[in-house]
Parts: structure tokens; C-alpha cells; sequence
């Protein structure tokens, strides 16, 4: 899907400034008439002195620049309330759909957006869209209005229920042009967001008076351009209650270590964040920071000093950590995606407890009392969970921010937060790159100045070192195999270079797969699939699935 900024659409300001802006409904259909914005006459606002944005308002991208280097400044349209809007409220008809992963708040954004559009504007034909963007050719709606999302902001989850893939764009536009919506709000991650510039570029293809507004949502809090995602804040704190959990278990036994596996596929903000509250955490892995295992300077060696000087410890780790290790550790595998596009990650937390207790079972085996270790994973509860005060609030800026843009006539555009001033921000803009923790940045060095752990900065020569030494053994293994293997070799028969056959009850021959097929797969649930043979099999808990026990002791 190409995503690329319209170069009509980046404006050079005086000064140098450049306003990199969102399209309007006016670039494709010019002559549309405005009317008065309703919130003129709205006793709850009409004593509010400034209420109205002017055209003219932007915020900067940057707050903290060098002097003398100003120039060349990046701005974005502040969002809210137009003097002018280019919608009739009694002609909208406004859908609301969610898509992705669960995250607190969706269901405040969606009341939000209903009793914004409801109070505020006087719109009374709201439906929501049941199961993601394929609702739209598959599903049926539901109407919404006040009374239906009264009090569903006190509920985790989304109400119009969610899905992840399911675009297709000619699908969409079509059933929002045969039901007449004129206001499309897509609620969703980058994916998502992409989505929601497609369904945008091909209503424009059309000539349809269609806006469509996207507010963004990863619990990650990985979206580039704005100050942080809704639910962010709330997973943060639910985490909290695992990392607790975690140091009550590992205080309660000698040699007590409690991982908690927390989000965070590719940005570790979860994780960082949740460490430097806690303060009971020794030891943060995220995916910005890869690790390496043995020798100085590496995990073994501080998580042993650790226990020998406090007898437990605490590990938070992000869910995307580690991956090239354990890939390298575990074999090749199969590069499998979700339906969204994703790279199903490898269990980290559990592959991380068993390295742990088969090391120092091995390494230790002096100790007065055996390793103990409590995994936790805390994924699902996070996600599930109700949004807090918060984050409540903030959901009903976005929600807000997103109704008046629509009512504007802008659309294409991403709501959301940038240096604490709402703006509308492109959606390529947003999804073109995503958000990292910057670990050469004063939070890190927080973290690791509370943690007092290993930086792993030799992570690339210690990892060059082993693939070398791992080389120059497999290598001296051929040579050593290959007279024993030319002597000892039996004939091969041609059935040995054929899958097995069996006989079944019509006297079929059936193919068996060869116990040593390498390319035989397992599945392990909704998260990957490995291959059956070579390092043990780590998987990742499914809900509802039985979950492996790792509160045993070391033997």
C-alpha cells in the first residue's frame, strides 16, 4: 500500500516554516456550501471567549530548538471547533469502526465520539461498524446514541467488537456509499491508519462527500508524531500490579527471581515505563537493547550477582526483546505473519525462565537453595482492562479533536496530541516511520542508573564470537564425521529417499511425514509455528489453553 504525503498539501510559511497540512473535501469537490457551526448557539459553550480555532493556527512539531536554527520548522493544523463547517447535522450520517488489538479506552473514545456528535452538533444518525473493517461488506451495523453508550466507558474491550485484517478497499467504499455515511471514524493502529488512507484516497477517486478521521490507538504507545497513545497510561499501571506481584514471589523465597512479560512488540515503552515506577525492578530487556546470555557483562553474569547480594531479583521483559537470540538459539523458522501484517514474535518470557533455570541448575549446582522462579504474563490482563481517569479524559479530547475536524470538512487526517496541543497530522505522516525508545536518551539513562544493569553494549562482538566459535565447531565436526561416515555408511535403498508409505483399509498407499523432517512444522496456537525437530519447543500461551507450570523449583 503506498502511503505518500500530497505535495500540495505542504505549505512554506513566512519565516521558513512549513505546514505540512490534511486534505479538505473542498480539493475534491469545490464548490460545497458552509453553515453556521452550531456550537455558536450552545449554552455550554456559547460564553467560552476564543472557542473557535482560527485557519491559521498550527503547532510546532518541535518545542525545544536551537536558536539559530529555527528555520525550516515543521507545524501541523491545530485541531477543534470551525466558525464554518461543511456538514448539515441533520444530513450526517456518521460510522464508527475499531480495528486491531483490544486497548484501554476504546470504548470511551466510541461514547465520546457518540455524544459529541449527538450534544454538540445535534447528529442523530450514528452507527457502529461489528467486527473491524470487514463489518463493512459483512456485517451488520447497530445504531448508537447516548442512551446505548451511557456507561460502556466503565467496560474494557469495544462494544462494536474488533478484528485484525479483513481491508478491502473496494468492499469498504462501497457499502459506505450504498448506506449514504458521509463521516467514516476509524479507531486503529499504524495498519489501521493505513487502511483509513485508502478508504480516503478511493472516496476521493469516486467524488464522494465522504471525510474520514482516524484516531489513533497502540497500547505500545509506538505511533511517531504524537506525545503518547491512549491506553498507555493505564497499561502502565496495570503492570504495576504484576511487577508487584512478581517481587512479593521472589522476595518470599532465597534465589526467588520474578519476570514479568510485558507489551511491546517493537517499541518498549510499556516496559520502561513500568520499571522506573515500580523501582522494585533490577533488571529491564527491551527490543531497542538486544542481550546476550553468557560471559562479561552479559544477563547470567548479573543476574548471579544480583542473587548473591540481595537473594531475589525482578525482570521485566518487553515481549519483542530478545528475538534474534532466541531465533539463533531455537534454529531456523518459518517468517509467519497475523493478519494484520504482524511478524509473530517467539515467546521471549518463556524461553527466557527455561535458559535461566536449566543455567544456573547447571552453573550452580553449590548453591544452599535452588534457583526459584515465578513467570508472569500479564498481556491479556493489561489490554482488557478499563481505561483510568486518565486516560478517560484524554480519550474524550481525541474523540472531540476528531468530531470537529470532521465537521470542518477535513479529512485523511490522524487526531492527536503534539507537544500537549491537539492537531490533525496526515496520516502518512504518522504511519511512514514508528516510534522506538530513544536509549540514548536521559529516560534510559534513568533506568539504568536506578537498575544498575548491564548496558549489553558489546552485544555485536560478543554475538560475532559465537557465531565464529560455533563455525569453527560444526566445521571440525564434518571432518571428523566424514571417514567414519564413507566406512560405516549402509547402501541406501530407494525407498530411504521417499516418505514412508503405509496401506490403509482400501489398500491405498498413504505417505507418512518422516520422523526427521526438518521441515516438518507444529503449531503452537495463535502466536507461530516452529519446527518439530531440533531446540525444545517454546510457545506462547493461548487463552483459554492450559499454560506450562514454571513455579517449580530447579532440581
Amino acid at each position: 500500500m503506498s502511503i505518500d504525503l500530497e505535495p500540495g498539501k505542504i505549505v512554506k510559511g513566512a519565516g521558513g516554516a512549513i505546514l505540512e497540512d490534511v486534505p479538505h473535501i473542498t480539493d475534491w469537490l469545490p464548490d460545497l456550501p458552509t453553515y453556521a457551526n452550531p456550537l455558536k448557539y450552545h449554552p455550554a459553550y456559547a460564553a467560552v471567549r476564543q472557542y473557535f480555532v482560527e485557519e491559521n493556527d498550527v503547532v510546532a512539531k518541535d518545542v525545544v530548538v536551537n536558536v539559530n536554527r529555527t528555520s525550516g520548522a515543521i507545524y501541523f493544523r491545530r485541531a477543534g471547533p470551525r466558525d464554518k463547517i461543511y456538514f448539515k447535522p441533520e444530513d450526517v450520517k456518521a460510522c464508527i469502526v475499531t480495528c486491531g488489538g483490544l486497548c484501554p479506552g476504546l470504548n470511551t473514545v466510541i461514547r465520546e465520539i457518540v455524544c459529541g456528535l449527538w450534544t454538540q452538533y445535534g447528529v442523530r444518525e450514528i452507527f457502529g461498524i461489528i467486527g473491524g473493517y470487514r463489518g463493512f461488506y459483512c456485517r451488520n451495523t447497530i445504531d448508537l446514541n447516548p442512551k446505548v453508550v451511557n456507561d460502556i466507558h466503565k467496560r474494557g474491550g469495544t462494544i462494536l467488537r474488533t478484528s485484525r485484517g479483513g481491508h478491502e478497499t473496494s468492499k469498504i467504499v462501497d457499502s459506505i456509499e450504498d448506506r449514504g455515511i458521509n463521516q467514516v471514524y476509524i479507531i486503529g493502529g499504524d495498519g489501521t491508519q493505513k487502511g483509513a488512507w485508502a478508504i480516503h484516497k478511493e472516496c476521493v477517486k469516486r467524488s464522494l462527500e465522504v471525510v474520514v478521521a482516524g484516531i489513533p490507538k497502540t497500547i505500545d504507545n509506538d505511533i511517531d508524531i504524537i506525545d503518547k497513545s491512549f491506553g498507555f497510561d493505564t497499561a502502565v499501571e496495570e503492570a504495576q500490579r504484576a511487577i508487584n506481584a512478581a517481587h512479593v514471589e521472589a522476595g518470599s523465597a532465597q534465589n526467588g527471581i520474578g519476570l514479568v512479560k510485558l507489551m511491546g512488540r517493537y517499541s518498549g515503552y510499556i516496559a520502561m515505563y513500568a520499571t522506573l515506577a515500580s523501582r522494585d525492578v533490577d533488571l529491564c530487556l527491551i527490543p531497542e537493547v538486544p542481550f546476550y546470555l553468557e560471559g562479561p557483562g552479559g544477563l547470567y553474569e548479573f543476574v548471579d550477582q544480583r542473587l548473591h547480594e540481595s537473594g531475589h531479583m525482578v525482570i521485566v521483559v518487553a515481549e519483542g526483546a530478545g528475538q534474534e537470540l532466541i531465533a539463533e538459539s531455537m534454529g531456523s523458522h518459518e517468517n509467519l505473519v497475523d493478519p494484520s501484517g504482524n511478524p509473530l514474535l517467539l515467546d521471549v518470557g518463556l524461553w527466557l525462565s527455561q535458559n535461566l533455570k536449566s543455567y544456573f541448575a547447571k552453573a550452580h549446582p553449590t548453591f544452599k537453595e535452588p534457583l526459584t522462579l515465578k513467570y508472569i504474563d500479564p498481556t491479556y490482563m493489561v489490554r482488557a482492562i478499563p481505561s483510568n481517569a486518565s486516560d478517560n479524559v484524554y480519550c474524550t479530547l481525541l474523540a472531540h479533536s476528531a468530531i470537529h475536524g470532521a465537521m470542518a470538512g477535513y479529512c485523511g487526517f490522524t487526531v492527536g496530541p503534539v507537544n500537549n496541543r491537539h492537531c490533525y497530522i496526515p496520516i502518512p505522516r504518522v504511519v511512514s516511520t514508528q516510534r522506538h525508545v530513544n536509549v540514548a536518551d536521559r529516560m534510559w539513562a534513568r533506568l539504568l542508573s536506578g537498575t544498575n544493569q548491564p548496558d549489553f553494549l558489546r552485544y555485536k562482538v560478543v554475538m560475532e564470537e559465537r557465531r565464529r566459535t560455533k563455525a569453527l565447531k560444526q566445521a571440525e565436526s564434518k571432518e571428523e564425521n566424514v571417514p567414519e561416515q564413507i566406512s560405516k555408511s549402509p547402501p541406501v535403498s530407494p525407498s530411504q529417499n521417499c516418505p514412508l508409505t503405509d496401506v490403509d483399509s482400501n489398500g491405498s498407499n498413504v505417505t507418512k511425514q518422516m520422523k526427521d523432517d526438518s521441515t516438518a512444522q507444529i503449531s503452537t496456537g495463535d502466536r507461530q509455528f516452529f519446527p518439530a525437530t531440533g531446540y525444545p519447543l517454546v510457545t506462547s500461551p493461548v487463552p483459554g489453553d492450559p499454560t506450562a507450570n514454571f513455579d517449580q523449583e530447579t532440581p
